[in-house]
């Protein structure tokens, strides 16, 4: 059976003129992959309207706990720009009411009608909410608006009963646990009721889920299993005081969560299949929870209508997850190009981080296949556990659990149905027995399962075999990820992506090369360590042992950034400003017209009229054009080469020093007010921002780090987008590590809670010099946790339990740099010598370039002139200065 009405390839001439009308209900994940589906394989002869009821364009709703603890994040699906082809068009905030199946049109609650050829259903599904008395004060976890409505509760309820909200969440499946780290981290109390006796008992067994009660137990959630809630009690104001449960107890509660699970939105095809159109139209098969029933091509048992997503129920069952709505997507989008694909089922796969626990699932965990073995590692007292399930002869993949411990997961889950290479206990790396057997895995196994990428595929791409529309070879891993989607999604395929790339690469002949450059044969991190063992001290020193040639843009500023991390000696002394970036040379960005900017340092946002007034005078005395920069302190443009020793020498007479905005190391520590000021702070931001950045100022590293510091969980400073996040709460301070903003930006991830302020300045400490130590060049600490074996789990393991035995070392090493830290202005201007550098002409030093002029602009400050407005002449042409480095800031 099929709802294809005709195939592409028979319109003929009546194509070209009359394009065919596809119409998508829907707006959710299942509509973008089916409209990106459609656009990737071209959409010649075809025109498509998505109507969604929401105000946004599709996003990613398995990122919501994005959304939840940071009201402003982004979870736009693809690029918006897809939106601009003629072809498409998406209408937001259009909800369809109706669909006439005789007529072929679809009606939406605004009135407007949509005529279609093909109508492709992804209506996805609803929260199910609870029958009991006082549902209609809960929220529920569904939506952008309803993560957003919870965070703004919180902040409300925060504020006005002055401590930590009790959150309740219903419901201890894979939203439920979701929505409750949530609320803990927007510093609420998670407390998590849940009927069944265990957590996530849908994808966990009872020793799985009772080790993920243990382990989120001991992370600050209370759990309350075996027992269901009766009502939902509030005072007179209507404001939520407890859940009241079925045996009798009262749990305290400020807010309430439900999320038990959703329930398809199948009310479209409900309503077609009213009375009046019995014996008129075409009836729709609906299963008997809901959900209208496919055929293995996706299309419905009317012709021309198909159903994706949540809404479509195959096998008897409609599943929230999102690899089987991209697949049925891509099946609906190769039938409508002519093709035959079908759908091979459900794949229940899962895996999640819940506050820093793995849990991963997939296949026959519950080992109802007949004969199934399970092999079996508990270790209750650490909380993990891990099970794979076989065939009875112990050689054949079933399934498997994974909880604590989920290293496993990512190299079993494409082996599911095939012979293990190794006995299975070999797999239980909790166990001691180390890493899990290398796998090779077939040409037709699934390595990414969120977009059905099999590891063929990506082979292909790897040797230049046309799967990218063209023959070109790919080396890189993010041209992988783009050219195959693997990894695009929920991203745990990424280590076993990565694995296969470095492997076909070095089957091919082709050198997985670490090296720095062609200088130096060794990566960053060899090249570190080797510097720091043997205690070289000079460019020269590293190149005799390790290098060849001169040197390169390359190694010198890395060389250069390595020998500063180890020690406190002036950067420009003793040969090293030849290493330099333009930008580290001069102690100053250079701007686009050959001018520099100056920023004093201005410690956690913090400044005194008195200097401020210093900031001004200079800034009047200079013609600087002022600006307030995104780290909460002055920059200053427009500078002259010869000028920067003569401002600096006023700022530092006044108390300024160096805030090293030119450098790879720390730039700023941003802050609210805090509690010395603030109504809802709950800790003193101001003064703990301040003794971070005099801590960790001038530390050099592989790039820039910015650390911010919120005095409360509304979250003012912005603290989980920098490299180090500190969050205040009612017990100390939540520490927050790897968050990048720039072009692929990313949240910090929780390393450690509640933490005294001691506590937390040992911890910043190990972590910074962790990733100084090991990070390769210009690699931000976002991506560096990524490409970590094991993610946050290792940096916890190395930072906060010491599992490497360095932690010491690390902290001697930090101590090393506040103890030999010295202001880098401030000492040049001590020196003649130093200060011979800053002149515009190295044989007319007394000479000014009047090359560079500036012209008011429309706000009352300068600007640089324009060419035109230089009458022709270049912007800095005559500066003798070598051109921008395209890795400097």
């Amino acid at each position: 059976m099929t709802g294809q009405t005709s195939s592409p390839q028979n319109q003929g001439t009546e194509r070209a003129f009359s394009p065919r009308r596809i119409v998508v209900a829907g707006g959710g994940p299942a509509a973008h992959r089916f409209a990106d589906a459609m656009h990737s394989r071209g959409l010649d002869g075809w025109h498509l309207t998505v109507l969604t009821e929401e105000a946004h364009l599709p996003y990613d709703r398995v990122a919501l706990s994005r959304a939840l603890t940071d009201s402003g994040a982004d979870l736009t699906l693809g690029s918006a720009s897809m939106w601009d082809h003629e072809a498409l068009t998406l209408q937001t905030g259009e909800r369809v009411t109706g669909v006439d199946t005789a007529g072929k049109n679809v009606t939406t609650a605004a009135g407007t009608v949509y005529p279609y050829d093909e109508l492709v259903v992804a209506t996805g599904s609803d929260a199910a909410r609870l029958p009991i008395p006082g549902s209609e004060l809960t929220h529920v976890y569904r939506t952008l608006e309803d993560v957003r409505a919870i965070n703004k509760a919180i902040a409300e309820l925060t504020a006005k009963l002055g401590r930590r909200v009790n959150a309740v969440t219903i419901g201890g499946g894979l939203l439920g646990l979701e929505s409750a780290a949530g609320t803990e981290q927007l510093g609420a109390n998670p407390i998590v009721i849940n009927g069944s006796p265990w957590l996530m008992n849908t994808q966990l067994d009872e020793g799985a889920g009772q080790a993920l009660g243990r382990l989120i137990e001991a992370k600050g959630f209370t759990v309350h299993g075996g027992v269901f809630p009766s009502e939902v009690i509030s005072d007179e104001r209507g404001q939520v005081t407890g859940v009241l449960m079925a045996d009798g107890r009262t749990i305290d509660a400020d807010l309430v969560i439900v999320a038990i699970g959703v329930k398809p939105r199948d009310e479209l095809f409900r309503a077609a299949n009213g009375p009046e159109t019995e014996g008129t139209a075409p009836q729709f098969q609906l299963g008997p929870r809901g959900g209208v029933v496919i055929s293995d091509d996706c299309s419905t048992e009317v012709p021309g209508i198909w159903a994706i997503g949540e809404v479509a129920n195959f096998g008897g069952m409609c599943l929230g997850l999102v690899a089987p709505a991209n697949t049925m997507a891509e099946i609906v989008a190769d039938r409508l190009h002519g093709g035959v694909a079908t759908f091979p089922g459900f794949d229940t796969a899962t895996k999640l981080k819940l506050s820093g626990v793995d849990v991963a699932s997939f296949g026959d965990a519950f080992a109802r296949t007949e004969h199934a073995l399970e092999i079996v590692y508990a270790d209750p007292a650490r909380g993990v556990y891990q099970k794979i399930v076989t065939t009875d002869d112990a050689k054949t993949l079933l399934g498997g659990i994974f909880v604590g411990d989920a290293t496993p997961y990512t190299s079993l889950r494409p082996m599911l149905g095939r012979e293990l290479a190794a006995e299975p206990g070999a797999y239980l790396t909790a166990a001691g027995g180390g890493e899990a057997p290398d796998t090779e895995l077939p040409d037709d196994a699934i390595l990414c399962s969120c977009n059905n990428v099999a590891a063929g595929s990506i082979r292909d791409a790897i040797n230049g075999c046309g799967a990218c529309g063209g023959n070109a070879p790919v080396r890189e891993l993010g041209e992988l990820k783009g050219c195959t989607r693997a990894g695009t999604s929920c991203g745990s395929c990424v280590p076993m992506l990565k694995k296969l790339l470095e492997t076909e690469l070095t089957k091919s002949g082709v050198a997985v090369s670490k090296a720095l450059c062609e200088h130096i044969g060794l990566s960053r991190q060899e090249l570190f360590e080797t510097i720091r063992v043997l205690e070289l001290t000079s460019f020269e020193e590293v190149m005799a042992k390790y290098g060849t040639g001169a040197g390169c843009d390359i190694c010198k500023p890395t060389i250069a950034n390595i020998l500063a991390s180890q020690n406190s000696a002036y950067v420009l002394d003793a040969g090293r400003g030849t290493l330099q970036d333009t930008n580290d040379r001069a102690l100053a960005n250079m701007q686009k017209d050959g001018t520099y900017s100056v920023v004093p340092r201005i410690a956690g946002g913090e400044i005194t009229p008195k200097k401020l007034g210093v900031i001004a005078a200079v800034a009047e005395k200079y013609k600087l054009y002022t600006k307030i920069t995104g780290g909460q302190r002055i920059d200053m443009f427009g500078a002259r080469l010869e000028q920067l020793p003569e401002i600096w020498k006023e700022l530092v007479d006044a108390g300024f020093e160096s805030g090293q905005a030119y450098g790879k190391s720390l730039r700023t520590v941003k802050s609210c007010v805090g509690s010395t000021w603030c109504r809802f702070g709950v800790q003193d931001s101001v003064a703990m921002a301040i003794q971070l950045e005099l801590r960790y100022r001038g530390l050099r590293s592989p790039h820039k780090l910015k650390m911010g510091v919120s005095g409360c969980a509304r979250e003012c400073a912005e603290a989980r987008g920098k490299d180090v996040g500190v969050i205040a709460t009612a017990d100390g301070w939540n520490l927050y590590v790897g968050g990048n903003g720039g072009a692929t930006p990313a949240h910090a991830q929780l390393l450690a809670k509640d933490l005294d302020d001691e506590t937390l300045l040992r911890y910043i400490d190990r972590y910074f010099m962790y990733y100084i130590r090991t990070a390769d060049r210009l690699q931000r600490t976002a991506r560096w946790q990524e490409e970590l074996d094991g993610g946050i789990k290792h940096v916890e393991d190395v930072v906060v339990h010491d599992t490497l035995g360095i932690a010491g070392e690390l902290e001697a090493a930090m101590a090393r740099h506040v103890d030999t830290y010295v202001d880098e202005w401030a000492d040049t201007l001590k020196d003649p010598e130093r200060l011979r550098r800053f002149r515009s002409f190295v044989n007319a030093p007394d000479q000014k370039d009047d090359s560079i002029s500036f012209v008011p602009d429309e706000r009352g400050q300068m600007r640089p002139a324009t060419a035109e407005e230089k009458g022709k002449v270049l912007i800095g042409a005559s500066i003798p200065v070598r051109a921008r480095d395209e890795n400097e800031v």
